[in-house]
């Protein structure tokens, strides 16, 4: 069966679509009471953030949509030190697209919800006409989590002699949707995760955390030019320290591309205290989806702000912000 134009009426066809798909994989105490909105248990300090997701294909190696859209709004709550709870699912429909698929990337979210131990709590569904230029969904999600008392971290965050932490292979989710879109056969699939182990194994073990943030489109490059301006410091890099996956390093030198400026969708940057470096670096390794996690530079105040890559031969290159598109778009 398709998903039609009925399906977005607000009638018989609407409530069939809610109850044989969203609500059959959500079911939970808020979400099966379908009112208008969740009243669910709170606390002080709320972090909240927003996403929307597109991709082409909706089912890529290692994931889907359906993951990527939990993955990515859990991973932003994480970076701000919440505890990630309650998630807001709406859904753009294109007339057409096929309900089994729907059906698959419903049940991934749910089960990558599941992992991440958040509840699909309120959520939204709406169907257009067949347009062809969105892959058949787009889904939007918006989460909500509990912030520790006393715990702030920010790209200003940033200090003299600060080490920086990547969490692993950077370019994985990159390469694995080019990979499936020009069917290029290969290994390489994406790391889309939710990272809730690993960032709450660094907050409850007390590491001094300065900043924090995943690494996603735009890159390392264009997160840590966003550190070093927030912070008016300087990040030194390390070419030869950098984690790159063999298959993914091959698929970069034969498109052109650069892993300093690939998307990755379960990975983050840690910037903290160099007396914490070691411990931190153990509890990432230690976690799930960490296994590769590797320091790969430090904070120095200088009179220059900005990134400077240090290459294997002794050279220095400037990193700035990924400028443009970014083609080829991966979402």
């Amino acid at each position: 069966m398709k998903v039609t134009m009925a399906h977005g009426s607000g009638g018989a066809s609407t409530s069939e679509l809610i109850e044989n798909i969203f609500a059959k994989h959500f079911k939970n105490e808020y979400l099966d009471r379908m009112e208008d909105s969740a009243v669910v248990p709170g606390n002080e300090r709320l972090a909240v953030t927003t996403d929307s997701f597109v991709v082409t294909p909706y089912f890529f190696p290692g994931g889907d949509i359906g993951r990527l859209s939990v993955c990515g709004t859990v991973n932003d709550l994480l970076m701000s030190g919440a505890t990630p709870k309650y998630l807001t699912c709406g859904c753009i429909l294109e007339e057409g697209m096929d309900l089994d698929d729907l059906d698959k990337i419903i049940a991934s979210m749910a089960k990558t919800a599941k992992e991440a131990g958040v509840s699909i709590v309120t959520g939204d569904t709406k169907v257009v006409e067949k347009r062809g230029d969105f892959g058949g969904i787009m889904i939007n999600t918006s989460g909500v989590g509990f912030v520790p008392e006393g715990l702030s971290l920010s790209p200003s965050g940033c200090k003299d002699g600060d080490v920086i932490i990547v969490s692993g292979n950077l370019g994985d989710h990159h390469a694995a949707i080019l990979s499936g879109r020009m069917n290029i056969k290969n290994n390489i699939k994406s790391d889309n995760a939710p990272l809730v182990q690993m960032v709450t194994g660094l907050i409850n073990e007390n590491i001094k955390l300065h900043a924090m943030r995943d690494v996603t489109r735009g890159g390392l490059g264009t997160v840590l030019h966003e550190f070093a301006n927030a912070s008016s410091c300087e990040i030194h890099l390390y070419q030869d320290r950098l984690p790159v996956g063999d298959e993914v390093r091959d698929f970069c030198k034969m498109l052109g591309l650069d892993p300093v400026y690939m998307g990755n969708e379960g990975k983050i940057i840690c910037v903290v205290d160099a007396s914490d470096a070691d411990k931190a670096l153990q509890i990432i390794k230690n976690s799930h989806y960490g296994e590769t996690a590797a320091i790969i530079g430090e904070v120095k105040r200088a009179d220059n702000i900005g990134v400077v890559l240090h290459t294997p031969i002794g050279g220095e290159r400037l990193i700035g912000p990924l400028y443009g598109e970014g083609l080829p778009r991966i979402c």
